[in-house]
């Protein structure tokens, strides 16, 4: 276990102040064969990854490294009108605005029909860095944002139990780290009940395991579904930010689970489609509304019931297809649609993680390089969305609305070989 938490640590270390706020602040796929299909992947294992989206689909990758890249470029932005404490403007968030995360999977097939699978990939994120700052007026001082960033070792082991069906078991060790800076009109005692724990205190991190679960089948000549189920994992505290989030500084990652089928239409096309729940209301820190009558009724910023950014549950539906044009090249697209997480009435807080985006298409390929190399890339754009709040900034603020505005430019590149 610890092996792995280290290569978690040096993962983000190259990665540093990755953003990955696509579906939530989930990434939109995981695998750049999965990338260029929007993320569709639940009944359909093609790499190494495969056990990131459905552990199941193991034992049928056979023996094959597959080592990538992922460079994200996202746009962020706010915007404050009538507000009585001078806060009105315009705030640009890309102080930094290109990410780069690696990702690595091997897997193994131990016998006809058992196969063991690693993962290592990035589950997720959010990243804001505000020059101008938006609470500047409320009093805070300097440049304002966030840093999250987590990062999932899964090893899996999946077992065919008949020629056309596995099930499949892995665990998800994560290690995340979250820094604020920024925030010190959030502060103030009784607003918290943890004033020095609030902002500016570098980066925290933190450690959880829980597992995931799937099955795949083809139940009908062509067809094939798959199903999987992921924990939620209760993470341990960020000590640091203990007066910011929810429960002294809680921080866990949400239980989410899908379902998706994988259709063969022709010998050269496949087609593919994903439904997935992210149930981010679970996580009080995540979950809980921004509301001033909470904390005026005993619930300060990192108490059980205090203040959160007030984010939704979210079901994802993905689509794709994939066409062989020659034996060494597929051709791959995709497009999903999501829910939108953060309600009008919460884009206060939320202009440090503006997670709007809600529609993204994908375009990918895999060029085989030679009998047991190939070459995959993929580009994904996020849709730019715009959430115009209503009532969104309490009258102890000055009043007045946020609108919060992003899009996003997703490139990845990877190298499988076959064993």
């Amino acid at each position: 276990m610890k092996w792995g938490i280290r290569f978690c640590g040096l993962l983000l270390t190259l990665g540093s102040g990755q953003v990955l706020a696509t579906n939530g602040y989930f990434t939109h796929g995981t695998g750049i064969k999965a990338q260029g299909q929007a993320g569709v992947g639940i009944a359909q294992p093609q790499d190494a990854l495969a056990a990131a989206n459905n552990p199941a689909g193991t034992a049928w990758t056979g023996d094959r490294l597959d080592t990538g890249a992922t460079l994200f470029a996202p746009d962020r932005q706010a915007e404050i009108s009538g507000n009585r404490a001078g806060a009105d403007g315009h705030y640009n968030g890309n102080a930094k605005n290109v990410f780069l995360l690696p990702e690595f999977g091997v897997s193994k097939q131990l016998s006809d029909r058992l196969g063991v699978g690693l993962a290592v990939y990035g589950n997720g994120g959010m990243n804001t860095d505000y020059r101008k700052n938006p609470y500047g007026a409320f009093g805070s001082r300097g440049s304002a944002g966030v840093d999250l960033a987590q990062v999932f070792v899964t090893p899996s082991i999946a077992y065919r139990f008949s020629d056309r069906q596995s099930v499949g078991i892995g665990l998800n060790v994560v290690y995340q780290r979250f820094a604020a800076k920024g925030l010190g009109a959030f502060a103030t005692p009784g607003f918290t009940n943890d004033s020095e724990q609030v902002t500016d205190q570098g980066h925290d991190s933190s450690t959880g395991v829980g597992y995931r679960l799937g099955w795949q089948g083809e139940v009908l000549d062509g067809l094939t579904l798959g199903v999987t189920w992921a924990s939620k994992i209760e993470a341990r505290k960020f000590d640091r930010y203990a007066g910011l989030f929810a429960e002294g500084g809680s921080f866990d990652i949400p239980e989410s689970y899908g379902i998706g089928l994988s259709y063969r239409a022709t010998p050269r096309l496949t087609l593919g489609a994903d439904v997935q729940e992210i149930k981010y209301g679970s996580v009080r820190s995540i979950a809980n509304a921004f509301s001033l009558p909470a904390v005026f009724a005993g619930n300060p910023l990192g108490s059980a019931e205090g203040p959160g950014f007030g984010w939704r549950d979210v079901t994802v539906y993905k689509v794709a297809a994939s066409y062989a044009l020659t034996p060494a090249l597929a051709l791959r697209a995709g497009y999903s649609h999501a829910d939108q997480p953060i309600a009008r009435s919460q884009t206060f807080l939320n202009i440090l993680a503006p997670g709007v985006i809600q529609d993204h298409l994908s375009l990918g390929l895999t060029w085989a390089t030679s009998p047991t190399g190939e070459l995959s890339l993929a580009y994904t754009h996020g849709f730019a969305k715009k959430i115009d709040g209503s009532g969104s900034i309490p009258t102890a603020f000055g009043g007045g609305e946020a609108t919060l505005k992003m899009s996003q430019d997703i490139f990845g590149l990877a190298y499988g070989w076959k064993f």
